[in-house]
């Protein structure tokens, strides 16, 4: 049950389960988000494969990149744009926080959309194809843990909402259920360098959590959404990379 509330909140895959769930039973499906990255990364290997046999590869990048909002419902992006406009200007805590509450977006998340689906394009653009295919699997992975793990060890900033529900229900038990999915996905998928950019990408949520969790004073849903989106078009970064730098041959060898 767990699993499926976690794959309805996180894409809009349609379910036949229509049970509704407390908002605790919600919060507690936060163990199963890499799992559901797993699930979203083989959509996305399996779209690539199909459309790579009739469209060039330029076509085939920018149609990965639409298919993750798609297939996310945008709720991260939606985050990562509402953050934006937070973080920017010189506000205190509190003022920056009512700024997300609105549902308009502000220049600053619109340029820094605009930015991040750029970059997000132009980085799987460059990589090999050996490795594309595991790597489009390791990004939202990675980025789902890296949610889970700034839901457990940052405070959240609102007295309420559904951010506080996930962060009262994280409990060290989950957390570690959610590491050990995306140990053994970067295991299987890019082996030693898998566990690298896992490493790296604890680094990145470490310093973007700590800046959030100053400007906020804690994180809140809409920070955790960025965090995810970061988190991606690093771990395609990271990739690159490495790539680049010969020490992951096409096949991760």
């Amino acid at each position: 049950m767990s699993f499926l509330l976690a794959l309805k909140f996180l894409t809009i895959i349609p379910l036949p389960w229509r049970r509704e769930a407390s908002p605790q039973q919600l919060g507690g499906s936060v163990a199963y988000f890499p799992a559901v990255g797993v699930i979203i990364g083989l959509i996305l290997a399996g779209l690539n494969w199909l459309l790579t046999w009739v469209l060039p590869a330029e076509v085939v990048n920018v149609l990965l990149v639409v298919s993750l909002v798609v297939l996310t419902g945008a709720l991260h992006l939606d985050g990562f744009v509402d953050t934006c406009d937070g973080i920017a200007g010189h506000k205190s805590p509190e003022e920056r926080l009512r700024v997300m509450r609105d549902s308009r977006a502000g220049g600053f998340g619109i340029i820094g959309v605009c930015c991040l689906i750029l970059v997000k394009f132009l980085a799987l653009n460059s990589l090999p194809e050996g490795i594309k295919m595991a790597s489009l699997i390791l990004m939202p992975t990675l980025s789902r843990w890296a949610m889970v793990y700034s839901v457990f060890a940052y405070p959240y900033a609102r007295p309420s909402g559904l951010g506080k529900v996930f962060k009262e229900e994280t409990s060290f038990k989950r957390f570690i259920l959610a590491t050990l999915t995306a140990l053994v996905a970067a295991a299987v998928l890019g082996q030693l360098y898998g566990f690298i950019i896992m490493l790296a990408i604890w680094v990145i949520t470490l310093a973007m959590a700590a800046y959030l969790k100053r400007k906020f004073a804690g994180l809140t849903g809409d920070t955790y959404g960025a965090i995810n989106e970061v988190a991606e078009v690093s771990v395609l970064i990271l990739t690159l990379l490495l790539a680049q730098s010969q020490l992951v041959l096409p096949s991760w060898g």
